[in-house]
């Protein structure tokens, strides 16, 4: 939809285009960016970011046995299934006091590691690149094109191209030699997650207390033998990255301020560690901290705490242009202070209760728009409630590991500025040795960069999680399951990363049953519209402001710089809202004289 429009400024009077994308291509079809843009001064005026689906797994979740929590919640999403049963396994394990056995943790950091593999390849190589291959470079922008094909490529002793035009083409859509690779590496890594957990994305073989997977020698070696040819792809696949993005910032002065936005990153950790992990509230924080992506919370480049119990009391679930009656003064209080005493919040998690009022899109001030939430984290610093967001997620969990700087293992390490990766040597390639470096901006660029060097660190974990479990095997310890009691009543929160960012699962079980039960995945963070208080959501701040450089003008834009910053974030709907259908309604009732009523 495009419309043209004035808008006054004190004595300033901006002629401004309403332009919408909805749905935007690519990811689920119900995202729509809906912008006004100022084309004589070339700029994004103003954002709106809206989701037309509602889903509501938190409505129906609620009266089921809660073993079965993580594979109903799988369900909400075909792309990241697997992170949401794994997050819903561990708040089961809180719930139910069980620590499962250190095979079974491996087991599943490896699923993890293969998951993050397939979907952040797939994502980058056949989603987000095609925003910067040759063929759509050569539409929105023709001058860089030509500039690309005289710019020799830095690294192409690495990755076999000589100029960035060279890299450009790689990436056209099925013609493309990395785009067809990265396919090729999908695959690998999908059977690699099934060799863990038996389905994907849906695992079979996870459940509170351990895995069903039988491990064997065997099992490990087709694991790693896939790993070694993935570690072949990404050694080239990140030096590629680095030409490509280096040269976005040098033909293009100001760049950096392409879906720039204030630094407020979080990260909940990843990839437990059995020597520690025990899942008791109480001992959170030291698990939390040992695992092998660390969580924090980062504002202004400042780590501001990596303590889980610190992220979970300071969530906080906003309203305001979201399609939703609040329940301040209707819902249940289910959780008043949490284990360690700490108040918690009506607006947390635990208390919430979902009471959807569909409505009419209205986007004007004040407007609702909707289907998400708008999750904010409360700053206790200040009492700020901050609109976090992942970065796509490899942004904040490189960037809170390095900060941390406690993760050191013989492949993977935190150094306090950056995360040095060795990737061993595989089957076609030596040793390589990697450096991801804090970056000055948290914008569009540095979100896709972070992505193919989480790629590799999650390559780097996975080889030494099989060394781990190999050797678990051959000391003859393959114990995977711990057996466990539901009880009558308990609470249990589950924090990890999804593929694209934050993802916690917040479980309430009274007399055996769930009486309350809230995930909140990185979307709702990163897609929320704007809340109670008028402060938007990170999509619609990164897009609000943001600087223009096609050179279409409005008869022909196709606002690449716009759908290159939304995407850096990794989005995907199906997370951000959910489903409910009520008691349902019965459209017509047939009456046979064979099968009888009701057929």
């Amino acid at each position: 939809m495009v419309q043209n429009l004035s808008q006054s400024a004190g004595q300033e009077t901006r002629e401004l285009v309403e332009m919408s994308w909805d749905p935007i291509t690519r990811i689920i079809g119900n995202l729509g960016i809906h912008t006004k843009i100022d084309f004589a001064n070339r700029e994004v005026v103003e954002c709106r970011s809206t989701s037309s689906l509602f889903r509501g797994y938190s409505v129906f979740m609620k009266g089921k046995d809660p073993r079965d929590a993580h594979f109903i919640t799988s369900r909400i999403c075909g792309i990241c299934g697997d992170n949401h049963a794994t997050c819903s396994v561990y708040a089961q394990n809180m719930a139910y006091g069980v620590k499962m056995p250190h095979l079974a943790e491996w087991i599943v950091n490896l699923g993890e590691a293969a998951e993050f593999m397939f979907d952040h390849t797939i994502f980058q190589d056949n989603l987000v690149f095609v925003d910067f291959c040759e063929q759509m470079v050569k539409e929105t922008n023709p001058s860089l094109l030509h500039r690309a094909e005289n710019t020799a490529a830095p690294r192409s002793d690495e990755h076999g191209h000589r100029t960035i035009a060279d890299i450009m083409r790689a990436f056209n859509p099925f013609t493309g030699g990395m785009y067809r690779e990265a396919l090729q590496m999908s695959r690998l890594t999908r059977e690699m997650f099934c060799l863990m957990e038996g389905r994907h994305v849906h695992p079979s073989t996870l459940y509170p207390g351990g895995v069903g997977t039988v491990a064997t020698p065997q099992l490990f070696s087709d694991y790693l033998a896939r790993l070694l040819k993935v570690l072949d792809f990404v050694k080239k696949a990140v030096p590629m990255n680095d030409d490509l993005f280096d040269f976005f910032y040098a033909a293009l002065p100001g760049y950096e301020e392409v879906g720039r936005r204030r630094i407020m990153l979080g990260c909940w950790g990843a990839f437990q560690n059995p020597d520690v992990v025990d899942y008791t509230y109480r001992n959170m924080p030291e698990w939390g901290r040992k695992q092998f992506v660390t969580p924090g919370i980062i504002v202004d480049g400042e780590l501001v705490t990596n303590s889980l119990v610190d992220i979970n009391v300071g969530i906080r679930i906003l309203l305001g242009s979201s399609y939703y009656d609040d329940w301040e003064n209707d819902g249940e209080v289910f959780v008043t202070r949490d284990p360690l005493g700490n108040p918690i919040d009506r607006r947390h998690p635990w208390n919430q209760t979902t009471i959807p009022r569909p409505q009419k899109r209205d986007l004007g001030e004040g407007g609702k728009y909707s289907w998400v939430m708008s999750p904010r984290w409360l700053d206790p610093r200040t009492g700020d409630l901050l609109a976090l967001d992942t970065g796509g997620g490899p942004l904040a969990r490189l960037w809170s590991t390095a900060l941390n700087g406690l993760v050191e293992t013989d492949l993977i390490r935190a150094t306090g500025h950056s995360v040095k990766i060795t990737l061993p040597k595989s089957e076609g390639s030596p040793e390589k040795h990697l450096e991801w470096h804090i970056p000055k901006w948290s914008n569009t660029i540095e979100r896709d960069r972070a992505r193919v060097y989480f790629i590799a660190y999650a390559a780097a974990a996975a080889f030494h999680f099989v060394t781990q479990a190999m050797d678990e095997v051959r000391a003859g310890r393959t114990k995977v399951f711990q057996d466990f009691a539901v009880p009558d009543d308990a609470i249990g929160c589950g924090f990890h990363e999804a593929v694209r960012g934050v993802l916690s699962h917040h479980l309430v079980i009274r007399d055996g049953k769930i009486a309350n039960y809230h995930p909140y995945p990185p979307t709702p963070w990163n897609a929320s519209p704007r809340d109670v208080h008028g402060t938007p959501g990170p999509y619609e701040d990164a897009v609000q402001g943001l600087p223009i450089f096609e050179e279409n003008g409005p008869e022909n834009f196709k606002g690449i710089d716009i759908m290159r910053t939304v995407r850096s974030f990794d989005p995907c709907l199906p997370c951000g809202v959910h489903m409910y259908l009520g008691g349902g309604r019965t459209l017509k009732r047939l009456h046979s004289p064979t099968l009888g009523a009701g057929a």
